[in-house]
Formats: C-alpha cells, sequence, structure tokens
C-alpha cells in the first residue's frame, strides 16, 4: 500500500477531542471563550439586568396572577410585584380578569425596594400616565373618548378612558336621565369639556357628542316636522311638567297642560314610558331645537261638544264642586264645570253659598250663558227652580220624570230623580260618586277661581 492511501486510511481524532502539534504536544479542545475582556463575571452579569428608577413606565410579562398581586417579570434582579389595588381603577376586581398569564404589559415603577426587598409596579399608574397624554391630545384636535361606564356615583357616572372619566347625570343623554343604572357596562362615545391633570379632574359630556354627531339628522328631522300636523311616537319618559315623546328622530315635550282636556294631577295618571300615542305638533323652535306636542290636541274638546249638544236656558243635572266666596262651582259633563253666581243661587238674598248648597250635593241648574272662547259657564239655580227645557240627554233617560211633553221641566220625586240620574251616569261611564271626598279643581275645566272672578265682578254690588 502506498504512503498516499495510508494517510488516507488513519482515522481523524474525534470533534470532541483536543488535537497534536507536529512536534507530537497534545493542544486541549477550547471549551470557553474569554469574551469579557477585562471586566469581571459579577460585573457582566450586572450588566444583562435591566436598571430601573421610580416612576419609571418598564415592560414585563406576567408570570404569576394571584389573588392579591401579580408578579411581572421585566428582566430585573428580581421579579416585581404588582399589588391587586395597581392593576385597574375599578375597584373590587379580579387580577385575573385584568391580565393573563404570559401578556406583556406596562407598569409603573412605584419603588425598587420595599421594606421586603420588593420591587413594587403598578400598572394602573403607568395607564394612568399614557391615558393623560392621549387625553391631552385628544383635548387639543377636540375628538371624542369612548370608555365603559364601571361605576354609578352621585351625580353621575364613571367611565374607564384609561383613567376614571366623571359623566354627570345631566350630560348622559340630550335630556336629564334618572336611573344610571343601565349604563353600567356599556361602552360610550363623550367629548370632554374639562381637564385639570393637577386635580385628577376629567369631566366629559356624552350629550356635547350626541348634539354634534346628530346635529344634521335633527336639523332634518326638524325641517320635515310642521306645526299642526299628527305625528305617532313613544313616549320616552315622564316627569313632573310632562312627558317626552320620541318622535323617531328626536324627542318632543307634552307640557301637562296639553294632556288633557282634563285637569291632570301629575302626568304619570295620562301616560306611562312605552305608550305608543298619536300627537299634534304645536311648535318647532329650529334654534333652540325644541319639539313643543299636544295629545289632548288629537281628542274631542268637551267644551266644544257640550257646546255643540246644549244651549243657552236649558236645564241640566250637575253637582257642587267646590264653594267660594262669589258662589259654587258644579260640574255638568265630564271635566265641565260652571259657575253658579251668588245672586243666581236663590230667589231671596244670599249672604254664604253654603246656605243654600253644599259640596257633593246634586241638582238643576240652567244655563244662563254659554262663552266657548272663554271656556266659561255661567248656570242659575233659582232660575232653574222656576222650570224649563231640559237638555235632551236627559230627556231620553229621564222618561217623564222631570219633564212634561214639550220638555218643560216639571220636577220630579227626590227617590226617583236621585235613582234615575244614578242610572243614567252609571250608564255612560260618568260615576260622580268615585269623586267624593276629592277636592274640586275650578281649573280643572281650564279655569281657575280667580280668574272666574272677574264674572263675578260684572254683578251689582248689593247683589254680592
Amino acid at each position: 500500500m502506498t504512503d498516499t492511501a495510508t494517510a488516507i486510511l488513519e482515522p481523524a481524532p474525534p470533534a470532541d477531542m483536543g488535537t497534536f502539534a507536529e512536534d507530537g504536544t497534545y493542544i486541549p479542545r477550547q471549551i470557553v471563550e474569554d469574551d469579557l475582556g477585562d471586566i469581571s463575571l459579577d460585573d457582566a452579569y450586572a450588566s444583562t439586568m435591566v436598571v430601573v428608577e421610580d416612576g419609571q413606565i418598564v415592560e414585563g410579562t406576567v408570570v404569576r396572577i394571584d389573588k392579591e398581586e401579580v408578579l411581572l417579570d421585566i428582566g430585573y434582579k428580581s421579579e416585581g410585584v404588582i399589588p391587586a389595588r395597581e392593576l385597574s381603577i375599578r375597584h373590587d376586581i379580579d387580577p385575573g380578569e385584568v391580565v393573563a398569564l404570559g401578556e406583556v404589559i406596562e407598569a409603573l415603577v412605584i419603588t425598587r425596594e420595599d421594606k421586603e426587598g420588593r420591587l413594587v409596579l403598578s400598572k394602573k399608574r403607568a395607564q394612568y400616565e399614557r391615558a393623560w397624554g392621549r387625553i391631552e391630545e385628544l383635548r387639543e384636535s377636540n375628538a371624542a373618548v369612548k370608555g365603559m361606564v364601571i361605576e354609578v356615583v352621585k351625580g353621575g357616572l364613571i367611565v374607564d378612558i384609561g383613567l376614571r372619566g366623571f359623566l354627570p347625570a345631566s350630560l348622559v343623554e340630550l335630556r336629564r336621565v334618572r336611573d344610571l343604572q343601565p349604563y353600567v357596562g356599556r361602552e360610550l362615545d363623550a367629548k370632554i369639556i374639562e381637564l385639570d391633570k393637577n386635580r385628577n379632574n376629567v369631566v366629559l359630556s356624552r350629550r356635547a357628542w350626541l348634539e354634534e354627531t346628530q346635529r344634521e339628522q335633527r336639523e332634518a328631522f326638524l325641517d320635515n316636522l310642521r306645526p299642526g300636523e299628527i305625528r305617532s311616537g313613544v313616549v320616552s319618559s315622564v316627569v313632573n311638567f310632562g312627558a317626552f315623546v320620541d318622535l323617531g328622530g328626536m324627542d318632543g315635550l307634552v307640557h301637562v297642560s296639553e294632556l288633557s282636556w282634563k285637569h291632570v294631577d301629575h302626568p304619570s295618571a295620562v301616560v306611562s314610558a312605552g305608550d305608543r300615542i298619536d300627537v299634534q305638533v304645536l311648535e318647532v323652535d329650529l334654534e333652540r331645537e325644541r319639539i313643543s306636542l299636544s295629545l289632548k290636541a288629537t281628542q274631542q274638546d268637551p267644551w266644544q261638544e257640550f257646546a255643540a249638544s246644549h244651549r243657552v236656558g236649558e236645564l241640566v243635572y250637575g253637582r257642587i264642586t267646590k264653594l267660594v266666596p262669589f258662589g259654587s262651582f258644579v260640574q255638568v259633563g265630564d271635566g265641565i264645570e260652571g259657575l253658579v253666581h251668588i245672586s243666581e243661587m236663590s230667589a231671596h238674598h244670599v249672604e254664604l253659598p253654603e246656605q243654600v248648597v253644599t259640596p257633593g250635593e246634586e241638582l238643576w241648574v240652567k244655563i244662563i250663558d254659554l262663552d266657548l272662547q272663554r271656556r266659561r259657564i255661567s248656570l242659575s239655580i233659582k232660575q232653574a227652580a222656576e222650570g224649563g227645557v231640559v237638555a235632551a240627554e236627559y230627556q231620553e233617560h229621564f222618561g217623564d220624570h222631570a219633564y212634561d211633553e214639550e220638555g218643560n221641566y216639571i220636577g220630579a220625586g227626590d227617590s226617583e230623580g236621585q235613582q234615575a240620574w244614578e242610572d243614567y251616569y252609571s250608564e255612560a261611564g260618568e260615576d260622580y260618586a268615585d269623586d267624593e271626598g276629592e277636592d274640586a279643581d275650578p281649573g280643572s275645566a281650564g279655569e281657575e277661581v280667580a280668574a272666574v272672578a272677574d264674572e263675578a265682578s260684572d254683578v251689582p254690588a248689593d247683589e254680592t
């Protein structure tokens, strides 16, 4: 075998072994390369650690989640601790709902070493610092913020926008909202209307955002709305002074005076939230973006109905509702009251109304004046006693009890007349007995006692 062949067959030394020099000296395999230069191993180790300062924002990975705290690896010599109270601006929240294992988050260094030697961090303070910068930019550009409602407090809502933003109750919607609880958990858009970092104060307005985003829609809606037209809507809320009705684009107000032809003690007695009703548009204020509506305008006016079916000189049956120094008010129809002046109570001189009648008493009266425009009826007890033509509705019901063939009043026995009267209103659904004991208000027919007093002023002084 040649020398060449012999060289080829000689085995090479294993890769994990050292080598030999030409003179046969053994050269060991190099295990570690010394690349530290002039620094020590301790210094090299320290150089791999993150350097932190109090107030610094750092980034790290969540490595453990406990009920009371979260551990965050930021590459420091020890893991940072985030107490549960420093995780979120929300109170009493489960840490597992805020962060997840392996999640990379930011935190602010509260202290590099507490009394237990721990690095203490805060996620919410880092979020707070970041949020302030973002919110200041949004405020300068007049942009909106978006956040979730996390709490109901006195006077409004707390919205999580990276920090605690306060949304006053009066600025939640275009009108004031009474019940704020349903907003918790909802994400809302709002405008920043007040910002003070020194006082940690951020005030929001969702109403401003709604007004801005809905302005074009509202303008178009108002332009198409005409006074006098009938619209269908849904009662969105009931307040002391009336009811708001959603017309499908905007809310309009039905003032309490426009809810019914009758006197209304409280709007809730007429409508409830959620009711669908027809209303008439009374006024459209484009500048103030307000709509005035009427419910009673869509209903039959009882005064017009009464005036159409009665005339001066007729006898009607009524009930005394209230006594006043100058006479008494008598209810003669549903929501219709007239005044019997003290001079028309008896053929004899009367000092006080209670000398002749008492509240709740039922009796015949004669219509001596009917003013539809002013919604006033003047009645007379003494002229009713002289007889006259009974109104048609009583003729149909009373048979021959109270008038002759010509319709003239001839009277009836007390028991017969009372029974006929009760039967009549029972059939008509007008049970006056339901109102017994209630204070009748002359304003229930759209009249105030003071307003009626001027009617009394036309009577000679010696008769009063």
